[in-house]
């Protein structure tokens, strides 16, 4: 399936922004800012088990926005922008679980770790979590003997 490559750094600039926003009120609200990036959490783990189609900001980007930028000029696979969220799920969670569990600095140290890879594909188109699942392929195809296997003469 393929998605509109607007899509997902749309849904990085959201997620930029929430996760900025636990980590600066991290340390006034210590349970405020576990909450919110609890609920991060639940919309990164919608975009990588459900897919992308059914996460929150996809939907706001469907409904809201991409009507009035028309059509996409540019369309990419789903799979690795889908890969990304289960990456960043697993980063706010462990986050989650540090602000849970009254460890602040976890929290914090997590919810930065997936704050910046946010920031780099709202900034700069770079999706980090993109490359990470393109780069597992390419050592997949390698270990399988790749496309440019040598093909032994009996």
């Amino acid at each position: 399936m393929t998605i509109d490559a607007r899509g997902p750094r749309f849904g990085a600039v959201i997620t930029t922004v929430v996760l900025a926003v636990v980590v600066v009120t991290a340390g006034v609200s210590h349970p405020a800012a576990g909450w919110l990036l609890f609920l991060q959490t639940l919309v990164f783990a919608v975009g990588a088990l459900a897919g992308l189609r059914y996460a929150p900001y996809g939907f706001i980007f469907r409904s809201l926005v991409r009507p009035r930028l028309g059509p996409p000029t540019k369309t990419e696979a789903e799979a690795p922008p889908r890969f990304a969220q289960g990456v960043g799920m697993v980063f706010a969670a462990i986050g989650t679980i540090g602000f849970a569990a009254g460890v602040p600095v976890l929290g914090v140290v997590f919810a930065a770790f997936a704050l910046a890879a946010a920031f780099l594909n709202a900034a700069f188109d770079f999706c980090l979590g993109c490359q990470m699942y393109l780069f597992i392929q390419r050592i997949r195809l390698a270990q399988r003997g790749g496309p440019n296997k040598e093909v032994s003469q009996p």
